[in-house]
């Protein structure tokens, strides 16, 4: 990651530590239950985690002022493209105030997976988000299996990795 980009990166959190002040603050615990949540998509549907059981899940909290998050999300993409057709789902929780910043950076991006908007940061409490981006790898059965603080160059791999010990269980 290049400087500009680390500074970004701590921006976001510097960021995200002023908005969450006073909510949780850690990010759901490995082996517990991923606490539900609902959003509309940018396709107009709600989305409902609980709904997603059976299925491999991962959350990406992102928003469009985040270098890492711009970086990231196109490999989040690809992920996406590989796996979904054997179980994956990847659910990207957008924190932006304003849907249209992020609707024009998944239009500039060509992203096809489903967007969550979060503008009132609800699902981001929620989940104790404290960082930019956040991602957790949830299982088939609901449970947080991994969570990964920031974007750094590979972590892409470590992502692969996970999903497809995941869909092999």
């Amino acid at each position: 990651m290049n400087a500009r980009a680390r500074l970004a990166s701590l921006l976001a959190l510097a960021v995200l530590t002023v908005v969450g002040a006073g909510t949780a603050t850690a990010l759901p615990a490995v082996g517990r239950a991923a606490p539900d949540f609902a959003a509309k998509s940018d396709g107009g549907r709600n989305v409902r985690l609980s709904e997603l059981r059976g299925q491999v899940v991962l959350v990406n909290f992102w928003a469009s002022w985040c270098s890492p998050c711009r970086q990231e999300l196109p490999l989040l993409n690809k992920l996406y493209t590989q796996y979904r057709a054997a179980g994956f789902v990847l659910l990207a929780v957008n924190v932006d105030d304003n849907p249209k910043d992020a609707e024009a950076m998944l239009k500039r991006l060509g992203l096809r997976f489903p967007t969550l908007f979060d503008g009132s940061k609800n699902v981001a409490k929620l989940y104790g988000v404290d960082t930019m981006p956040a991602t957790l790898v949830i299982d088939r059965d609901g449970r947080v299996r991994y969570v990964h603080r920031g974007y750094y160059e590979g972590y892409e791999r470590k992502y692969e990795q996970q999903v497809r010990e995941l869909l092999k269980e």
